[in-house]
């Protein structure tokens, strides 16, 4: 359903740091004269709607002295990155793709050394950055080359490739290279970019056959100028390819490629289906303000594009559910203008009661339905739209996924749209997959209500249902997926799949489908060798393009079964999709690109490229942050520190100052959040030891020693355990004493290993030792800084529930619900109303120093912990309660 871009490039090449030291007062523009991008060229070959982009950028260092340069690239997030590689004096570094727990200690080691390791994040709504810094010698030159794939999506009748180019800066040799092959044959063809001119335009070249397009963009040196005399260039945004294919055939198009095939149907010449559909719009406190206010305006503007054939409910929720009719109505305008005055009141208030609200819109339906209200020959949607967890009913998001599943028993679609970063999109995403939908976040910026008329424009004109093809059983194996609930108008159903039988001569394909009047079945035979030669004489076509769409197409269906599997299915899906990005080269969310970068002086240093998905998003437009590592998709507690919980593979680590550069704050994880609370405790003298966490069960107290007043560090932390042992960690090493036999072992940082039967020590790095008192695994870091500092990583939900200390109430799981008061923003702990900021922290509780979003609670957590600070300060570094 969403557009897919074949190609999304945002280049910042000026990110040039020096390794040397320069004049403060000299211009970012004469520091970037001794660096020279003198060659950039987007090379794309969509072969059958296939993409295969190979971005190059050249560059040159014209100083005398050594420069860091940086390749910073944007790409969609659909795809997949199938090849990275440096040259370097002669010696190319290429990226090798591995099983991201492999990867993973490659990058805990990097991590360790102090490195920034991590080379992808999400840069936007439909964007990943790639970005790598590499040290070029003095009169040297380095070549980047990045390859990408992509199967891509049709979208409102077209298929889309937008490069956004910035090179901020003029380049010698710029060229953006499109050869597009279809064989169906192309319908129309353009171009175009906001930055260009009519003189610019003109260098534009468009070549359209009947089957192939070319698209070239080569502006000279002095056309990509803002002005005759400027030394800036005019190419700052998008430049856009779009096109769509001719359909003569009614059951699609079949292409074969070396034993596989694909299959393309859209069918056009169909009456619209008529269609229901339930809008559920969270009306809770957290919609206050714009989001309440865009919510109105697109649900309006919805109103006014319905069909007079469709009906329609309007739902809207906080703790409880109100319906605007009790069962749906056609969209007469009658209807509807009653209808815009029911959504001109919605106002926010409340909590967040999502599973009533969606069981709600399933009764309105069925009751439609026995009451027959509704057409017979008709289809029904329910669309969510949240921007919160549930916080009121029945909160538990398995508990309401199960009832949702069972009420809507296969009838009806759900598509969730989530609003903002403060949902639970997994828990959205696999909501909606389980009843046939799609899951689309919704994006807080002024153009919020567009997102949603956009969606809704997407699934507004069904043309077929419970759509089938099917292929011979003994001739064909390993399908994608061949059955599909819906075709809407504009969209495109893709089959791909292996020749199995090797004399098979006619590949044949039926499809049965339920239309607007009658159901519909369709045939269609194709020769397999006459096909294969047909498409293999076109000498740009790359590779085996269909095999490698089909492992594209085949990874894809598998990762997004993955979010609704069950535990004993995921493991084999997981498995299936790992060897196949494995094979093809592809950096999937199982699969990283490891890539070994050249240090000058120093040992090679080592980077990781993962691919983050959807839901593990932050918060990236505040701040100026391109992206920000989200919580979602890690189980509660499962290796959460004091700092921020780690997702299950870091999506990228911001490198920062080697001071630390604003006081260390307790980060606290948040269930089903983005967003974590945050508090700072200040010293309000020297040496203050507060109690941190206390647990009878397990018999350990932690406590820790802050250092001169008005600091949030610890100098010094204490672990006392049972009556066995107490451990001593400062700011030069530790020291362990055995209560049993008396006995004190003295320890520097320093790589170590101590291991007894209920106690063990372990450090690889002498910067993080790894403590183990029976199940229980806390970390302490110590961080260099101009006043070495220590901080602690520990799973709270590994303490009983019964805790006490600072942070004992946290091992408790935190669930938390936004709403504001004015302007100013509150959340509920534990029942208690706390007044917040929304901001970003450094979580110590990782060497790389990663910037988290948060909300920031002021006056040392009050209201946040349990009374005051001060009510855990004890006397002795290892007092216990």
């Amino acid at each position: 359903m969403e557009a897919s871009l074949c190609f999304a490039l945002l280049v910042f090449f000026p990110a040039f740091t020096s390794t040397v030291v320069l004049p403060q007062k000299r211009s970012a523009q004469e520091r970037g004269s001794d660096l020279e991008i003198y060659s950039f060229h987007v090379d794309c070959k969509v072969t059958s709607r296939f993409a295969h982009n190979v971005l190059t950028s050249r560059m040159a260092n014209r100083a005398n002295a050594s420069r860091e340069v940086t390749f910073d690239v944007e790409l969609p997030k659909h795809a997949f990155i199938s090849n990275f590689s440096m040259t370097i004096d002669g010696k190319t570094y290429v990226g090798v793709v591995k099983k991201k727990e492999e990867a993973k200690q490659q990058y805990d080691q990097a991590v360790s050394r102090g490195h920034s390791a991590g080379l992808v994040k999400v840069s936007g709504r439909k964007m990943e950055e790639f970005k790598v810094s590499v040290n070029i010698a003095a009169l040297s030159k380095v070549t980047f080359e990045l390859t990408y794939e992509e199967l891509l999506k049709r979208h409102l009748g077209k298929y889309e490739l937008a490069i956004k180019v910035r090179p901020q800066q003029l380049v010698k040799h710029f060229k953006i290279d499109a050869h597009i092959y279809e064989p169906q044959g192309i319908s129309f063809l353009d171009a175009h970019a906001a930055f260009l001119t009519n003189d610019l335009a003109e260098t534009v070249k468009k070549t359209l056959t009947q089957d192939k397009a070319h698209v070239v963009f080569e502006p000279t040196l002095d056309q990509q100028r803002k002005c005759p005399e400027c030394s800036e260039s005019i190419l700052d945004g998008e430049f856009i390819i779009k096109y769509d294919v001719k359909r003569e055939a009614s059951a699609g198009d079949i292409q074969i490629v070396n034993g596989y095939f694909v299959h393309y149907f859209a069918p056009t010449d169909l009456p619209r289906m008529r269609k229901n559909v339930v809008f559920v719009i969270d009306r809770s406190g957290s919609m206050y303000g714009k989001k309440m206010q865009q919510t109105r305006e697109a649900l309006l503007k919805i109103l006014e594009d319905i069909h007079e054939d469709d009906h329609f409910g309007l739902i809207t929720f906080d703790s409880e559910v109100s319906t605007w009719k009790s069962t749906l109505v056609q969209a007469t305008p009658e209807m509807v203008q009653q209808a815009k005055t029911f959504v001109g009141r919605i106002t926010d208030r409340g909590a967040t009661d999502i599973n009533a609200a969606v069981l709600k819109g399933v009764e309105m339906l069925k009751i439609s339905k026995e009451e027959k209200k509704l057409p017979e020959r008709s289809i029904s949607i329910i669309i969510l739209l949240t921007d919160g967890d549930p916080t009121s009913g029945v909160t538990n998001p398995e508990q309401i996924q199960s009832n949702i599943k069972k009420g809507i028993e296969g009838l009806y679609t759900l598509y969730c749209l989530g609003f903002g970063f403060d949902v639970n999109y997994n828990f959205l995403e696999k909501l909606a997959l389980e009843n046939g939908g799609v899951a689309r976040r919704i994006y807080e910026s002024s153009d919020s209500a567009l997102q949603l008329q956009g969606f809704y424009e997407e699934v507004a004109t069904p043309l077929l249902q419970q759509v089938e093809l099917q292929y011979p059983g003994n001739g064909v194996s390993d399908l994608t997926e061949n059955v599909f609930r819906h075709y809407y108008n504009g969209s495109e159903i893709v089959v791909a799949g292996r020749i199995s039988k090797n004399d098979l001569e006619i590949l044949s394909v039926q499809i049965k489908a339920g239309a607007s009047s009658s159901d519909l079945t369709l045939t269609a035979e194709t020769p397999v060798e006459e096909q294969d030669e047909a498409v293999k004489k076109h000498k740009y076509i790359f590779g085996e393009y269909i095999e490698r769409l089909w492992a594209y197409l085949t990874i894809q269906q598998l990762l997004s079964k993955i979010v609704s599997a069950q535990p004993e299915e995921r493991e084999a899906l997981s498995e299936k999709a790992l060897q196949l990005s494995l094979n093809y080269n592809f950096v999937t969310s199982l699969t990283s690109m490891v890539v070994t970068k050249p240090e000058e002086g120093q040992t090679d240093r080592t980077m990781v490229a993962h691919k983050p998905t959807e839901a593990e998003q932050g918060d990236f437009s505040h701040h100026g942050l391109a992206g920000v590592p989200g919580l979602a998709g890690v189980p509660f507690g499962a290796g959460i520190p004091l700092g921020r919980p780690q997702a299950p593979f870091p999506t990228h680590t911001a490198q920062q100052p080697t001071h630390a550069d604003e006081n260390p704050r307790f980060v606290i994880p948040v269930k089903n959040k983005q967003r974590s609370v945050c508090f700072e405790i200040t010293a309000p003298s020297d040496g203050v030891i507060l109690q941190l966490v206390s647990d009878a069960d397990s018999g350990i107290t932690i406590n820790g020693e802050l250092g001169e007043a008005g600091k949030s560090a610890f100098q010094k932390i204490g672990i006392v355990y049972k009556d066995l042992y107490e451990i001593e960690f400062n700011t030069q090493g530790l020291s362990l004493v055995n209560k049993t036999d008396h006995s004190i072992q003295t320890l520097s940082w320093s790589p170590m290993s101590i291991v007894s039967d209920s106690l063990s020590l372990s450090s690889s790095n002498g910067r993080t030792t790894e403590v183990t008192l029976g199940s229980t695994v806390i970390e302490v870091l110590l961080h260099r800084s101009r006043q070495d500092f220590l901080w602690l990583k520990i799973k709270l939900n590994d303490f009983s529930a019964g805790s006490t200390g600072l942070l004992g109430r946290f091992s408790r799981q935190l669930y938390v619900r936004e709403g504001r008061i004015g302007s100013k923003v509150l959340i509920e702990v534990y029942g208690h109303d706390v007044t917040v900021t929304r901001d970003f922290t450094i979580d110590y509780g990782t060497l790389s120093k990663d910037r988290v979003s948060c909300w920031v609670v002021p006056d040392g957590g009050r209201g946040a912990i349990e009374g005051s600070y001060s009510d855990y300060v004890v006397q002795t570094l290892f007092q216990k309660p």
